[in-house]
């Protein structure tokens, strides 16, 4: 009997440490607080993490602050199913933490709270007796009250050993479908410090792409309005035929130096708007990054309320909807429009996260959590040639939280859609289902843990 606990044990914790991997191999350090009586340390040895640390909540000093890149994941293995004050812990840790860090808690699911009675009573289980079971509602609520938010909800083990293969398909299949899936014994609950940027204003850097756009180019740079703070623009221009970089390079010297405004400009060695994207991020400066398209079918006068979104601290990753109000003319086809809806709730799903709009080129998020999607992509693979869903994808696994922003979207007055609608779509749907194997269901996932 003693063997096979073991057994179970070590399975359930390489599940679970898989899981927490996803969020804390991104991060710059995990620090396991309070280990309960009887925590050996194997889940904790198990996460990969560049860092790990165990401090107590009596001895919070490790916690604080390192430089403002760094991210902290905290680890609560069991701590809210033995607590009496749940929102007095949360809110201790609280008070050590900034916006980009994360706490993780294992919580042992509330349906099965008779399960665990019964594995306290004769001792089947290491550690103290479990005396809380918080239901999902009262665990957003306790979130709240001590100044967190929570980010995801993934519950793990459905089944606690391997069993000739069948444990592993069990429990990578089942979080995936509705109704089944909360059955699983406990659960990998995300946390994220509700807290509004303060004081200095960040940054902020506009990636401006742009292929055959010669005569939105000046537009674009005189309908930015002050974001009341250094705002940088690069333009990446990206083999055009019309005199697009020929028009970038006579505006970058007439714009640059205006106010809060620096222009710059570079040009794709290789093609699409992916490449562009990521080579406009690499040479930003600006703590906070965002994309507007030189089609400008997205008003420039719209961005400032991204930038606030993310400055008040409504979440991390501020995306674009198109689809709420009416849409000016013909600025997107009906097939167009069918094809974004679709991928707007195939996504939604894969990601456990509302995104009512996935294709809109709109997006901002920090700096450092776009370099931290960037390591993701090394690890994941290049496989999205339009950029949008390599930038959403990560965002999930990280744990950012997502806001958007309704656009009004209009026509274009210049040029014509570089969008393919039929091998585009394809390429689309081709990313979705890596989306579904590799971010939802987790196969191929690194650091999967074995006995």
């Amino acid at each position: 009997m003693k063997a096979l606990l073991d057994h179970c044990r070590r399975w359930s914790y390489a599940t679970v440490a898989s899981e927490i991997s996803r969020v804390a191999r991104y991060s710059d350090r995990l620090v396991h607080v309070d280990p309960l009586t009887g925590d050996s340390g194997i889940l904790r040895n198990r996460i990969d993490s560049p860092k790990t640390l165990v401090v107590f909540s009596l001895d919070l000093d490790a916690l604080d602050p390192q430089a403002p890149e760094h991210r902290t994941v905290v680890l609560l293995n069991g701590n809210l199913n033995v607590s009496t004050d749940i929102q007095g812990l949360l809110s201790l840790i609280r008070t050590r933490l900034r916006r980009s860090d994360r706490v993780v808690a294992i919580v042992y699911n509330s349906y099965l709270e008779w399960l665990f009675r019964i594995a306290d009573r004769f001792k089947l289980r290491n550690g103290p007796p479990c005396t809380t079971f918080v239901t999902r509602p009262d665990l957003v609520q306790l979130a709240r009250l001590s100044g967190f938010e929570v980010t995801r909800i993934r519950p793990a083990v459905y089944l606690p050993w391997h069993f000739l293969g069948l444990g592993t398909i069990l429990n990578m299949l089942l979080p995936a479908i509705p109704g089944l899936r909360w059955l699983g014994l406990m659960a990998v609950v995300v946390l994220r410090p509700v807290e509004p940027e303060t004081g200095r204003r960040p940054s902020l850097t506009i990636v401006i792409p742009a292929r055959n756009e010669r005569g939105n180019i000046e537009s674009a740079l005189r309908r930015l309005p002050d974001f009341g703070t250094r705002t940088e623009i690069i333009f990446v221009e990206g083999h055009s035929t019309d005199g697009t970089w020929e028009e970038i390079q006579r505006v970058v010297p007439l714009w640059d130096g205006r106010g809060n405004m620096r222009v710059r400009a570079f040009q794709q060695e290789r093609a699409g708007k992916a490449d562009a994207v990521r080579l406009g991020f690499s040479k930003a400066s600006g703590d906070v990054l965002t994309i507007l398209d030189a089609d400008l079918t997205m008003p420039p006068e719209l961005l400032p309320r991204f930038y606030e979104a993310y400055c008040r601290g409504l979440g991390d990753f501020v995306n674009g909807t198109r689809l709420v109000y009416p849409m000016e003319g013909e600025a997107m086809r009906f097939l167009n429009r069918l094809g974004n809806i679709f991928f707007a709730k195939i996504l939604s799903w894969i990601l456990e996260a509302r995104v009512a709009d996935t294709l809109c080129g709109t997006k901002l998020l920090a700096r450092r959590d776009y370099q931290r999607c960037v390591a993701w992509r090394a690890d994941f693979g290049e496989f999205d040639p339009f950029g949008d869903f390599e930038l959403l994808f990560p965002a999930a696994v990280l744990a950012l939280v997502v806001a958007e922003v309704p656009v009004a979207y209009r026509a274009r007055t210049y040029g014509t859609t570089n969008i393919r609608r039929f091998s585009d779509g394809l390429a689309l749907l081709r990313m979705t289902i890596v989306g579904l194997l590799r971010v939802r269901l987790g196969a191929g996932r690194q650091g999967e843990g074995t006995t």
